[in-house]
């Protein structure tokens, strides 16, 4: 069995392993909320119950998405990305947590969620810009983009 190789990048080991330490944190948070999203997707009832059953497939499906791309950043820096619940909860922020039965519950629930990753990611920009790691940037920028707008959109909803 070869090991891999260290890519050669212009980004020195010290940062890449810091850099890639901040991504497996915005990878757990991600991926929590991702199963969040998707149970309460399951689980929603009430007179709202078509919109937000609409709206969280919409967001998780998203959210799958954006957890494959925050990992293959992590695997094209060099690093093993966490792929288990129990790394997900050590790593991340976001709680675990009992399914409300309340609809704007969950609503509020996600939003909070979306704000955790957003305060999170944000640190990872300026530290991906100080090593030269535009790429990481520009991928950690476009989360935050992305976790602004829905959290815009679900506290409109809870509003």
């Amino acid at each position: 069995m070869t090991t891999e190789a260290k890519p050669h990048i212009g980004i020195n080991d010290a940062d890449r392993k810091q850099i890639t330490q901040g991504l497996s944190h915005l990878l757990a948070d991600t991926y929590t909320l991702y199963v969040m999203t998707q149970g309460y997707h399951w689980n929603v009832t009430g007179p709202t119950f078509h919109s937000l059953h609409e709206m969280f497939e919409e967001q998780y499906i998203q959210l799958r998405e954006a957890a494959d791309v925050v990992a293959e950043r992590i695997r094209g820096l060099g690093e093993t990305a966490p792929g288990s619940f129990a790394e997900f909860l050590e790593l991340g922020t976001i709680e675990d947590n009992q399914q409300p039965a309340d609809p704007m519950a969950m609503v509020e629930s996600l939003a909070t969620g979306h704000e955790t990753i957003i305060r999170v990611a944000r640190p990872l920009v300026d530290l991906a810009d100080k090593a030269g790691d535009v790429a990481t940037a520009d991928l950690v920028t476009e989360r935050i983009r992305e976790h602004e707008h829905v959290a815009w959109m679900l506290r409109a909803t809870a509003a």
